[in-house]
């Protein structure tokens, strides 16, 4: 299975650049906080080692030992984990459901860190996010400049025309879903030319489009606002890089014309999956684009300042997202991140990961419905923009599956096919 290669091929190598970062800034340590420094990448990197050892020898999974506020829950899931009925009663790297052993490897990546002051704040994988940003500047200044452009008359634009432009940023948002380094472990992913001249020819590869059912739904919305209810959607976020830009642009969109009033984003507390959205990511990201010497983007970075000062943007992380729970599990363990996402009108789930987890990462039947995989989480209406890395789908035409993987077996896990799958809720 996908599975087996990830844990088997993809991880081990994904640990092997963190500790090869870690030994490429022993320097940098050095300088910052002396002996201590390189002592504690010493230890960090003998953490990482017998970590890579015991993935690679099948040892069973162990309790998390930090003080992090989030062990607790970690070590609670673990113990459900070894009393499953079906399981195999002491969960080891490979006998183990898929989705936790993963998220299992990127926290103990984080406690490898964390416990070993003073550079339990250094990100392992920021040097890869900020590399396939500014590998993707060209695409960046592409979209950057459409956005801008189309924003000097976007007042003067009718509805169908404001409708084809939604669509247009969603599917750049949805294939902006294909840089991921995780998926490439580390290797250079990075959007090289503007996404928007290929937008025609991909759309035969979304499997599921929903999209109309977005518009439907965020033109009501704004029809029946009120003065003291706000129309608000919320990304929950994936990569940084040239997808984050995207993610930025389309949220910009949603104010500039009046179907939002407000953007929540959401992140990762951690550094996760080697490229997900951190905050810093997220105004490191701003920054980098406001002060750019190319007109347009600066412009943009300059006024998304302006939205998360105005607040009509709003950054938040929450230690759910980096946790292994699926996301029917959000209402019973993080009741007051699910309380947050009901007072959306809309939430826009980015990414493989988020799709895993809101469909528990099951080998589903594809003709499955999406409400149905959802298992009763249903916060807010939602929708998944998500290019398929992993084996699970659901929500797919009866035979529509089956006659794609008749001639590309690889077809689930290659990214070359998107979803942009909606569902209403109750």
């Amino acid at each position: 299975s996908f599975a087996y290669f990830t844990i088997k091929d993809r991880l081990p190598q994904i640990l092997t650049r963190v500790i090869d970062t870690l030994h490429r800034h022993k320097n940098e340590f050095f300088e910052e906080h002396g002996e201590k420094g390189v002592e504690a990448e010493k230890r960090a990197i003998s953490f990482l080692s017998k970590l890579r050892n015991e993935l690679q020898t099948d040892k069973p999974v162990t309790p998390l030992e930090d003080e992090l506020p989030d062990a607790a829950l970690w070590n609670q899931y673990l113990d459900y984990q070894r009393n499953l009925p079906n399981g195999n009663g002491e969960p080891s790297w490979f006998q183990s459901p898929w989705l936790y052993i993963e998220c299992y490897m990127y926290r103990r990546i984080h406690a490898a860190l964390a416990l070993n002051p003073p550079i339990d704040n250094f990100d392992v994988f920021k040097e890869g996010k900020a590399q396939n940003f500014f590998e993707s500047q060209e695409a960046v200044i592409a979209l950057c400049t459409y956005f801008q452009e189309l924003l000097k008359n976007i007042k003067d634009l009718e509805e169908k025309q404001l409708q084809e432009e939604l669509l247009k940023l969603l599917q750049v948002s949805l294939w902006g879903n294909k840089c991921d380094l995780s998926f490439s472990a580390g290797e250079d992913s990075s959007q090289k030319s503007s996404p928007l001249q290929s937008l025609e020819s991909m759309v035969p590869y979304i499997l599921v489009n929903d999209m109309e059912k977005v518009w439907s739904l965020l033109v009501n919305a704004k029809k029946n606002r009120t003065e003291r209810s706000n129309v608000r959607v919320d990304l929950i976020l994936d990569n940084a890089g040239f997808e984050l830009v995207s993610d930025l642009v389309l949220a910009d969109f949603l104010l500039s014309s009046k179907l939002a009033d407000e953007v929540y984003f959401h992140g990762k507390s951690i550094p996760w999956y080697v490229s997900d959205t951190t905050k810093h990511d997220f105004n490191w990201t701003i920054k980098q684009l406001g002060s750019a010497n190319h007109m347009w983007m600066s412009r943009c970075g300059i006024n998304w300042e302006g939205n998360l000062k105005k607040g009509v943007w709003v950054f938040r992380d929450h230690m759910f997202w980096t946790l292994p729970h699926d996301f029917s599990s959000m209402s019973e363990v993080a009741p007051d991140l699910y309380a947050e996402l009901q007072k959306s009108n809309l939430l826009l789930f980015k990414g493989d990961l988020n799709y895993r987890k809101l469909t528990g990462d099951r080998k589903w039947e594809y003709s499955v419905p999406f409400h149905q995989a959802l298992n009763k989480f249903h916060p807010a209406p939602l929708c998944s923009l998500r290019t398929l890395k992993s084996d699970t789908q659901v929500g797919l035409k009866p035979g529509q599956g089956e006659q794609i993987q008749a001639s590309e077996p690889d077809w689930m896990v290659s990214g070359k096919y998107g979803v942009v799958q909606f569902d209403a809720g109750l």
